[in-house]
């Protein structure tokens, strides 16, 4: 597949080259022919006619080869493709070029394939600075790999050929050559190529790496567990490669009408001519029927769309963002309705400790051996409110104590006689009125809680908090600026869900949610006629986000998640959606002003036309002008929106 690809674009470059060639070689004769005879040809000899016309016609085939053959090759392919007349938009200047040449006007139809051919090569050149930063992302790939075999042996082989299970070394510099786990060693890892982050990150033995990221202090053994195919950058240059294909709604509706009003010109030209001669009795009438080709032509509104939604793209791809197409891009701009899962997409995904309360009559020592107690028992487990008890008493002293995991329960030990057992609330039959009000308290304001006992008395309440992400407030307050309705929808319990929408600006809550009713909330939205959107990270919401009209995934989503979304946030940062939002309804802007001036400048030729005040050098000059405008125009979102 790679290989028909590079083969393609070798074949395109080496086009363009020819064409190009060809185009230098027809000016060089077309100036030569100007020492010949500068004049009209309409007052040479017929020696210096049978001289100059070939010149002129070689000339024309030249300059304009490849836009004269597009014109022709594509309405060919595409009428048989489609069984009916589907002219491309370059026949209009090739009927205009050809009729100049029948009345005589080889010098207006030489300069009028001169500026088109010529502006064409320019477009192409303007258009590809769009294209710059997402053709960057394709030169991602890690190209080797340190292997180690089965004896330790380390073997230098192609980062392609890596499968799940390899075990590879990376010394300080490498690209780490897939995605792994770290087996030995610990190291600064710069990421910038997949988070955006220029600050490199820690990790340890454990820690996943991704492919493609930089190695910058430490040897690492790394296990392999994603094929060359399955690893992230892959993704994102999967995901980049769709980008190319995928337009906008407009874009598709401007290139369904093209043909349509490239045969209403060709069918109007001939009656433009003959009420012309006939009833307006212009004795120019075929030279302005050939003014109105060029007029008429749809150029500058083939390119209003496209190199627009290609450069934001390119931007957004600058700014974290990956999105799978200018449709969805498009969207955006009118989207309605937004869903956001709240765990791991709203908050960080990890709880934290928020209150430790101690019973009132403990002295400081007893609270001192108490916490020791506490941290002791928890150091073993990885359950995530067993991390952050480890992340928030990391200064306290580990006892050694050997503690059990009871499943569904909580963890048992004994130390120096007496049992301690840390548990949810529901496991206690005897709580004081004082613990059972705190208690409630905490869990209404989306805490949870656990207790720990000393032979059944319970002696310390902790609740625990999955934070909402700072970010989360700013995106969430745009949204609500911008008059769109957000919604949370998730699985955790009602308390939590609500006391997190309290504090944020989120207008309705669905909590205690199955991952059949997330879809069924879309469902709902969209069947009011709502553009819809859903932000997601998990397994449970990648049926939300393949049936919303737009999905989004976090990068640190499962891989499901991802595959199902439209748009990915690398960063895991709702801001960033914020500004896709933005850069959305700044192209849905241009891509209006872009319609309007080049529908603008149509009209104005053919007016000027009919008032006999246009010729075809100046409306080949003012037809191309508002093409490489409305490129120009397009450009502009390259530029980063503060």
């Amino acid at each position: 597949m790679n290989n028909l690809k590079d083969t393609n674009e070798h074949h395109h470059d080496h086009n363009i080259k020819l064409h190009l060639s060809l185009y230098i070689i027809g000016l060089i004769i077309y100036l030569l022919s100007l020492l010949i005879n500068p004049l009209n040809i309409v007052n040479v000899s017929f020696n210096e006619k049978l001289l100059l016309i070939p010149i002129y016609i070689i000339t024309l085939l030249l300059t304009g080869y490849h836009v004269i053959i597009e014109g022709l090759e594509d309405t060919v392919k595409s009428s048989i493709k489609y069984k009916r007349f589907k002219p491309n938009v370059h026949i209009l200047m090739t009927v205009a070029a050809i009729g100049a040449i029948i009345i005589n006007q080889y010098h207006e139809a030489i300069i009028l394939i001169l500026i088109f051919a010529g502006a064409h090569f320019l477009e192409d050149i303007i258009e590809g600075r769009s294209k710059k930063e997402i053709e960057k992302l394709m030169n991602l790939n890690p190209t080797e790999a340190r292997l180690i075999d089965e004896n330790g042996n380390i073997t230098i082989v192609s980062a392609k050929e890596l499968k799940i299970g390899d075990k590879v070394r990376v010394l300080v510099g490498d690209e780490i050559p897939s995605d792994g786990i770290i087996l030995e060693g610990s190291s600064e890892i710069d990421e910038a190529t997949i988070t955006g982050e220029s600050v490199p990150v820690l990790k340890a033995k454990d820690d996943i790496v991704f492919g493609s990221t930089i190695n910058k202090s430490g040897t690492l053994t790394i296990l392999i567990n994603k094929n060359s195919d399955e690893t992230i950058v892959a993704k994102i240059i999967e995901l980049v490669s769709n980008t190319q294909t995928d337009i906008s709604d407009t874009a598709k509706l401007i290139k369904k009408i093209e043909p349509i009003y490239v045969t209403i010109a060709l069918i109007i030209a001939p009656i433009f001519y003959l009420l012309g001669h006939y009833l307006f009795k212009w004795d120019n009438s075929a030279y302005r029927t050939m003014v109105f080709l060029i007029g008429a032509s749809p150029c500058a509104l083939a390119v209003t769309d496209i190199p627009a939604t290609l450069a934001s793209i390119s931007n957004l791809a600058k700014h974290n963002v990956l999105i799978k197409g200018g449709s969805y891009l498009s969207n955006l701009s009118t989207v309605d309705v937004i869903g956001f899962d709240k765990t791991g997409t709203l908050t960080n995904g990890k709880p934290v400790v928020t209150d430790v309360i101690y019973l009132d009559n403990l002295t400081d020592d007893k609270k001192e051996l108490y916490t020791n107690i506490l941290y002791s028992m928890e150091i073993s487990s990885n359950h995530p409110l067993a991390l952050a008890v480890i992340n928030y008493f990391k200064d306290q002293k580990d006892l050694k104590i050997e503690s059990e995991n009871l499943i569904g329960t909580g963890i048992k030990a004994i130390y120096k006689n007496n049992e301690y057992l840390v548990a949810k609330p529901s496991v206690y039959s005897e709580v004081n009125d004082e613990i059972i009000n705190k208690t409630k308290i905490l869990e209404n304001d989306g805490k949870t809680v656990v207790y720990l006992s000393e032979n059944k008395k319970i002696v310390m309440v902790i609740a625990f908090l999955d934070i909402i992400k700072e970010t989360s407030y700013n995106a969430l307050n745009y949204f609500k600026a911008e008059n769109i309705e957000t919604l949370m929808i998730t699985g955790d319990a009602k308390n939590t869900a609500n006391a997190i929408a309290k504090s944020t600006s989120i207008n309705k809550v669905y909590a205690e949610i199955m991952p059949e009713d997330k879809l069924k909330i879309i469902d709902e939205h969209k069947s009011l006629s709502k553009n819809v959107a859903m932000v997601g990270d998990g397994v449970n919401d990648a049926p939300a986000l393949a049936n919303a009209n737009i999905g989004i995934a976090m990068n640190s989503g499962t891989d499901i998640a991802i595959e199902a979304a439209d748009m990915i946030l690398m960063k895991n940062d709702v801001c960033d959606l914020v500004y896709a939002h933005k850069i959305s309804k700044k192209l849905r802007k241009i891509v209006i002003q872009n319609i309007f001036f080049a529908m603008g400048v149509v009209v104005f030729l053919l007016i000027m036309n009919i008032l006999n005040l246009m010729n075809m050098p100046l409306a080949v000059i003012f037809h191309e002008g508002s093409t490489l405008i409305v490129i120009l125009s397009g450009l502009r979102m390259l530029k980063t929106i503060k």
